[in-house]
């Protein structure tokens, strides 16, 4: 069964690629999942779109991944969020807070490593994969406001 990837699904390959895997998996795994949807002639242009967005956002090479990593752990990033009297956050900071609050370079979620949730106000340590090659560990501080 020939599916195009919409997502990246490890050990298969990444958004844009056209794969042929067992119909079972297909039916039933990816395509439910919204992982990857049916090859046809008009899915070659949904092809070229995916690929088109992931070069805009991908890293160009290894050079470029360093010259990022540099800029994201120069300073640390600073989120706001509301807290009690000790600190501790109502709710918790997801990848999305952090790939927003990253304003150096356009960082997709699914690229940031989180250890735990972060429920607790202070500094926290976060691991962003530039390149295959090249981990970035940035500097998280979470401030808690009481609003």
């Amino acid at each position: 069964m020939k599916l195009i990837l919409t997502q990246e699904v490890s050990g298969l390959g990444s958004a844009g690629d056209v794969v042929d895997v067992k119909p079972g998996f297909g039916r039933n795994y990816l395509v439910p999942q919204g992982l990857a949807t049916a090859w046809t002639r008009g899915g070659e242009k949904q092809v070229t779109q995916i690929k088109r967005a992931r070069n805009k956002r991908a890293v160009r090479d290894l050079d470029h991944a360093l010259e990022i990593k540099n800029a994201l752990e120069a300073s640390p990033i600073v989120i706001s969020a509301r807290a009690g009297d000790e600190g501790r956050l109502f709710g918790s900071i997801t990848v999305g807070d952090i790939a927003e609050a990253i304003r150096v370079v356009d960082v997709d979620k699914r690229k940031i490593a989180l250890t735990s949730p972060i429920k607790v106000a202070g500094k926290h340590n976060v691991s962003v994969r530039l390149h295959t090659d090249v981990t970035a560990t940035v500097v998280l501080d979470v401030r808690g406001t009481k609003k």
